[in-house]
């Protein structure tokens, strides 16, 4: 029940009877319906929803004793309070009963009786519809929450497959968004290069497990630094690594994160490298890393889609890397004018680059300056 005034169905076919009743309900903050015969009674039950009847056994058209087992059969009526109204004695009382009644009154009431009895069975209705509406609070939040559980592992799934090319941060975006941020459009980024250097020469001649087992030390070197500083893995294809900074989500000072991640992936591959020519490999990581415009978006078929970037900014990083010695990170002059105060160069000179008109302006990186942080 809730704060509405509770309300009473009275049935008896005996007007009289029904507007005492009224009287001595009312005044007590009681709504009080009247029905005049047991198929009227049931009529009221279904149009007025009454939390308490108050039931005449002896009437015309059937008996309270058959009203009361018609709700008794009906499972939305099943447990609503039933009050027999008899002027007989005990056998009636034993027939109520059997027939379903919660309790009984005699007549000529006692009033102070009758509504005991019914504060009693209103009091106890309360306490059931409180313990039906929180059932059906529970099963609507079991229903929302599987529903919410499938579309977590549908996301989870998402994300998995989108882990392929994105960084755990990048991939939960662009799941949330709907892949909206795949759609072809035009960004500012930075975009870096690495390089395996010497190895066309090794791969001609290395077995097979030794070149697998090279690029997944050079793979597993690259791709968490990748995640770690949230670039987006646009492609590794063979000996090369590209990532991108800024798209499809906005990096602050991408530039100077790109440098950064560089400075990591330069640490690790140093590494890598002693143990590569320890065992008479001869190869090393170069880098190239420029900044500028280009065109990302969503590039293939229903079925297997990649990202990609496009234009000028991509080759000159390409080209940068291509021209790298091992060891070196090689800034485009857009990319060393956005790190010239985080960065120590040396600078390279013009380099004349496969695609590109004039000489590019180049410089490698040394080491970060002092007092520079190590990490964005």
């Amino acid at each position: 029940m809730t704060d509405r005034m509770p309300t009473i169905l009275v049935v008896d076919d005996t007007p009289q009877n029904a507007r005492l009743l009224d009287a001595m309900l009312s005044p007590h903050g009681y709504a009080v319906v009247v029905a005049h015969s047991g198929g009227d009674g049931l009529e009221k039950v279904r149009s007025e929803r009454p939390d308490l009847i108050l039931l005449d056994i002896v009437m015309p058209d059937m008996s309270g004793y058959d009203v009361c087992r018609r709700l008794r059969g009906d499972p939305a009526t099943q447990l609503l309070p039933v009050v027999m109204m008899t002027s007989s004695g005990d056998q009636d009382k034993v027939a109520a009963i059997d027939a379903g009644a919660d309790d009984f009154i005699a007549r000529p009431f006692n009033p102070p009786e009758l509504l005991s009895r019914v504060r009693s069975l209103l009091r106890i209705k309360t306490y059931y519809d409180t313990i039906q509406s929180q059932a059906a609070e529970l099963a609507e939040l079991n229903r929302t929450l599987e529903e919410r559980v499938q579309r977590q592992v549908a996301q989870l799934e998402g994300l998995d497959r989108l882990r392929r090319f994105f960084s755990p941060q990048v991939a939960e975006v662009i799941l949330e968004d709907g892949g909206q941020m795949l759609e072809t459009h035009r960004r500012e980024v930075t975009i870096v290069f690495c390089d395996l250097r010497g190895w066309t020469a090794f791969s001609a001649t290395a077995e097979p497990e030794e070149a697998m087992n090279v690029l997944n030390q050079f793979y597993g070197t690259v791709g968490p630094r990748i995640h770690t500083y949230q670039a987006t893995l646009e492609q590794f294809a063979g000996d090369s690594i590209m990532a991108i900074f800024n798209d499809p989500v906005p990096c602050a000072d991408h530039t100077t994160q790109a440098v950064r991640m560089a400075l990591d992936v330069r640490g690790e591959t140093n590494a890598l490298a002693l143990g590569w020519r320890l065992n008479g490999y001869d190869l090393d990581v170069g880098i190239g890393i420029a900044e500028g415009h280009a065109t990302l978006g969503r590039v293939g078929f229903e079925g297997r889609f990649d990202y990609r970037a496009t234009g000028t900014v991509v080759n000159l990083a390409s080209r940068l890397c291509a021209q790298a010695e091992g060891g070196q990170i090689l800034l485009a002059p857009r990319a060393y004018a956005a790190v010239t105060d985080l960065v120590e160069v040396d600078a390279v000179g013009p380099l004349q680059l496969k695609g590109f008109p004039r000489p590019v302006e180049t410089y490698n990186v040394k080491s970060l300056k002092a007092g520079a942080p190590t990490i964005g």
